[in-house]
């Protein structure tokens, strides 16, 4: 038998690396960041033990890796749904579907992006990796398409008021509702209760938000 070619080998390390990518999603998102093990994960994904740490350098870096992935593809997956935003408020819309996205992942998965951000804020830090960078693209994306004059300010604040409300969504004890947060999001950002994805609750105090702040006018 003829040994494989390199872009066979180069598919297979492909779909090893995005099964322990989900089997980690499942994984901490059923038992929790300590129950989890690499041996639990490698295990679920159907990959030899020390494939994970030819992949990632600990245990850490691979859920910072697993969740940006699972961001990146719930908001690509709401950004390209059907009908896809066209004409001149086309860029709201696609503001308006990132946030929902976003908040509807807290609300979703509320254990597993918990644990995420707790994660981000160790001494590790926010780790760099491909699966962060394409969500990165998406957002920035978004940002272009909103208007704004100046996407490379405008991305981090986008990014952080995100993460901000993500953190106040799970905030143990003190966790504000999904809709008061997106209400404060959208008004941010010019946008109607009625675009996006709107969550079952009502908005807040019948919020409607006044003309788009654009431009990095912040």
């Amino acid at each position: 038998m003829s040994p494989r070619s390199a872009s066979v080998n180069e598919e297979l390390r492909r779909r090893s690396r995005e099964r322990l990518l989900q089997a980690t999603v499942e994984l901490v998102g059923e038992r929790g960041y300590e129950a989890t093990t690499l041996a639990d994960i490698a295990r679920r994904a159907g990959v030899a033990r020390g494939l994970v740490s030819y992949y990632f350098p600990g245990k850490r870096q691979l859920l910072q890796s697993a969740v940006h992935r699972l961001m990146h593809r719930t908001l690509q997956a709401a950004l390209e749904r059907a009908p896809r935003p066209s004409g001149p408020d086309a860029g709201q819309e696609l503001m308006a579907r990132a946030i929902d996205a976003i908040l509807g992942l807290a609300h979703d998965h509320p254990l597993l992006m918990r644990t995420h951000m707790a994660g981000i804020l160790t001494a590790e830090g926010f780790i760099q990796c491909p699966e962060q960078q394409r969500l990165a693209q998406l957002l920035r994306e978004t940002v272009v398409a909103y208007g704004s004059s100046d996407p490379d300010a405008d991305y981090p604040l986008l990014r952080a008021l995100l993460m901000g409300s993500v953190v106040a969504m799970l905030l143990p004890g003190a966790a504000m509702p999904q809709a008061r947060l997106r209400a404060e999001l959208l008004q941010r950002y010019g946008l109607e209760w009625e675009r996006g994805v709107p969550p079952d609750e009502a908005a807040p105090g019948g919020t409607r938000t006044p003309g788009p702040v654009r431009g990095g006018q912040r």
